[in-house]
């Protein structure tokens, strides 16, 4: 996976790109706070590290697309660094 971020402070933009794999999907259910539960996709690269945070209505939205655009892909083939 790679992942591109795009962030504004003070002295202008700054953009950070790194690798890594997903290691773990998690599903943070809050029983007090329905509304308040979060899909969590954990990933670790080299040196880096992170959590990616979504609404399940977010992640059905990506969900959709994804499958919306899936017969485009021929062929996967997954090439370890």
């Amino acid at each position: 996976m790679r992942l591109k971020v795009r962030k504004q402070n003070m002295d202008g933009e700054v953009r950070l790109q790194t690798r890594g794999r997903i290691e773990e999907i998690r599903i943070r259910e809050d029983f007090l706070h329905p509304g308040r539960e979060a899909i969590e996709l954990c990933f670790r690269g080299n040196g880096t590290s992170g959590i990616i945070e979504m609404s399940p209505k977010e992640f059905d939205g990506v969900a959709h697309e994804i499958r919306n655009r899936v017969h485009l892909v021929k062929s996967v083939k997954i090439v370890k660094d």
